[in-house]
């Protein structure tokens, strides 16, 4: 059994790539983790084209909780609560340099950046968001909560049918924004375990309207000692990014990759 972990101490991981360095954070402000992620970037940048690679993978929860905004032109037009409900709820607003629209972060959801030169793995942006996915429909897979991909909405869904069009039907349990600069990867993939699910009020998800918000807890309520506690979906989610990185030919582009 691997010994507990400071909550502060970078972890290898179990069959992580040895580049790769996995750094299990606690509860992190947005401001903190964003400039974290900056410094690591750098970092992995540096390191390109040396014989000793890195690539990190951050694992965290935010609190203050925070609505994060992107750059998209109308995102901010999904924010529906006044500033006095954010502010009554503890809710802050930050700017996000990622993709996608509006997202919130707080305590009871697990936060994953992975900060990767997409150079080596051979993945490109296409392949590195079905990456995401799939590391969070194993990880609640193995908690018997199914879930699937949208293919009109990126993020892990819940609750779909076959007949569902795509971009509608189901529940959305994980939400995926990220930054790609000079081929590295920023920001990531976010998994609801238990948080507060009436924060999701204050905003439209995702710019998705009508389509309802879900977490672990609340799909597997009726079985509630089935319920996972966050480290153990951390440790879910860490074992799916070791794995899907030590073998990513899957998400290659066969097109642009002969040798996937």
């Amino acid at each position: 059994m691997r010994t507990p972990l400071h909550p502060f101490q970078p972890d290898p991981g179990d069959g992580c790539p040895g580049w790769l360095e996995v750094r299990r954070l606690g509860r992190v402000g947005y401001r903190e983790g964003l400039r974290l992620q900056r410094e690591l970037h750098a970092e992995v940048l540096r390191a390109r084209n040396t014989e000793t690679p890195r690539g990190f993978l951050l694992l965290l929860e935010h609190d203050p909780p925070v609505v994060t905004v992107s750059r998209r032109p109308g995102a901010a037009g999904n924010l529906i609560a006044t500033d006095a409900a954010f502010a009554e709820r503890g809710i802050q607003i930050e700017e996000t340099d990622r993709g996608g629209d509006v997202t919130y972060h707080g305590p009871g959801q697990l936060v994953a950046y992975p900060i990767i030169d997409l150079n080596l793995v051979r993945i490109r942006i296409h392949g590195w968001i079905r990456l995401l996915e799939q590391v969070v429909i194993d990880a609640l897979a193995s908690f018997d909560c199914p879930a699937t991909r949208d293919p009109g909405a990126t993020g892990v869904w819940v609750g779909r049918t076959v007949d569902d069009a795509d971009a509608s039907g189901g529940r959305k349990i994980a939400a995926i924004g990220v930054r790609v600069s000079r081929w590295i990867t920023m920001h990531g993939l976010a998994v609801n375990v238990d948080p507060d699910l009436g924060n999701f009020e204050t905003i439209v998800p995702c710019g998705l309207a009508g389509r309802p918000v879900t977490s672990i807890a609340r799909e597997l309520g009726a079985a509630p000692a089935a319920i996972p506690d966050l480290a153990q979906v951390t440790a879910a989610v860490e074992a799916g990014f070791a794995r899907h990185l030590s073998h990513p030919e899957p998400f290659r582009d066969r097109t642009t990759d002969p040798g996937a």
